[in-house]
């Protein structure tokens, strides 16, 4: 009897070893898209861009939080590559100025304050964390932040607003 159950259960075991090879593994899978408009808004801006400049750095983010005392310690760290594209621009709109239609001259009384835009494309590399001190989105935020302090720290160190 024990060889009947047995053979039974060989037989039964090489037909669904026979039947899962045979199956292609196709899976129907359904990918939906779906889409819908937040807010619109367009706006009549009169902006002058004048000066544009791109800046690149490689960042070297390290956290470490002590548990249990010095004794066991958790880090994480991510290496953090930064391309920035900095424009300098005036509102026109803000522009004071006097027009002489006798001599067809435009004098320019008062020029607006330049404002800079940083446009970031932060990309993380190489990001290990440890199970007691993972990466949360206050870490992605710190990082954001720094690099942006940087960016401004280098902006006012170059020529990009005199230039504009």
């Amino acid at each position: 009897m024990k060889r009947i159950i047995g053979g039974i259960l060989i037989v039964l075991a090489l037909v669904l070893v026979y039947r899962s090879c045979q199956w292609t593994g196709k899976a129907d899978s359904e990918i939906t898209a779906e889409s819908a408009l937040i807010a619109s808004q367009i706006e009549q801006v009169s902006k002058l861009v004048v000066t544009e400049g791109h800046f690149a750095e490689v960042f070297s983010y390290a956290d470490s939080r002590e548990l249990f005392g010095p004794f066991f310690t958790a880090e994480k760290r991510a290496l953090v590559v930064v391309n920035a594209r900095v424009t300098v621009s005036y509102d026109l709109g803000e522009l004071s100025y006097r027009l002489d239609s006798l001599n067809r001259t435009l004098y320019i009384e008062k020029i607006p304050e330049p404002e800079i835009r940083i446009d970031p494309d932060i990309e993380y590399y190489d990001v290990s964390a440890d199970y007691f001190n993972p990466f949360e989105a206050e870490d992605y935020n710190k990082v954001k932040s720094k690099v942006i302090a940087s960016i401004e720290k280098k902006i006012e160190d170059s020529t990009l607003k005199s230039n504009a």
